[in-house]
């Protein structure tokens, strides 16, 4: 597993804190987002971001987790779910159950928000009490869809391995342009577009530029 990205980010770290301060009225205390792995399998995740700091080893279990997450996405389950992990049989309980109980968490909230192929970024809000009211998990989940693009630029901007101007190319890429055509748009030649995409696949570990995109993808940069 790799560190969260805003344990390197001042301003990331700072964006989660300002985030849980909102949510105090439901109790929030935790928050994590999970990522794909975008050089591992398809169920592989990775812990982004995770506030406050002491429970990075409960956000590496829950992402390591087969009960919880990725397989969810196979199901016809709702992007917004309440889970009152505090009534989980403690004889079967997971292992990311359990370290969260052991931090006092008893309700979890996750929203998540899909990318191509299958693959999404999932954020999770934690309370130390049990939410009674419906309504309340929705309210957890809206602050969660409002602040997603701060977060997910912030994101980009932490774990970014590419170039503004590689990744100029390839959002135009994304865009649906050709080498030719991001070349008039970016005032370059067809040659320095053709460069920077190659430099993109190689830090993508990709031979090809849809591959790069959809890496791009799950990095948060586009």
């Amino acid at each position: 597993m790799g560190i969260p990205a805003n344990f390197d980010s001042v301003g990331l770290d700072g964006i989660l804190s300002d985030w849980v301060a909102a949510l105090r009225e439901f109790s929030v205390e935790a928050v994590v987002v999970l990522g794909p792995d975008p050089f591992g399998g398809s169920d592989d995740r990775q812990v982004v971001a995770a506030h406050p700091p002491l429970v990075a080893e409960a956000a590496n279990a829950l992402a390591e987790s087969s009960d919880f997450g990725a397989r969810w996405r196979d199901s016809d389950a709702p992007l917004v779910a309440w889970q009152t992990i505090a009534k989980s049989d403690p004889q079967r309980a997971s292992r990311w159950r359990l370290l969260w109980l052991a931090h006092g968490y008893q309700t979890m909230v996750r929203v998540e928000f899909s990318l191509p192929a299958g693959r999404a970024f999932e954020c999770f809000m934690f309370s130390p009490r049990e939410l009674t009211d419906r309504a309340e998990a929705a309210l957890m989940a809206w602050s969660a869809l409002n602040i997603w693009p701060l977060v997910k630029r912030s994101i980009a901007s932490a774990r970014s391995m590419l170039s503004p101007r590689e990744l100029e190319c390839l959002e135009l890429a994304f865009r649906g342009l050709t080498a030719r055509e991001t070349a008039q748009t970016l005032q370059c030649s067809e040659r320095t577009v053709n460069y920077h995409l190659a430099n993109a696949m190689n830090k993508l570990r990709v031979d090809n530029k849809l591959a790069a995109i959809q890496r791009a993808c799950w990095l948060g940069a586009l």
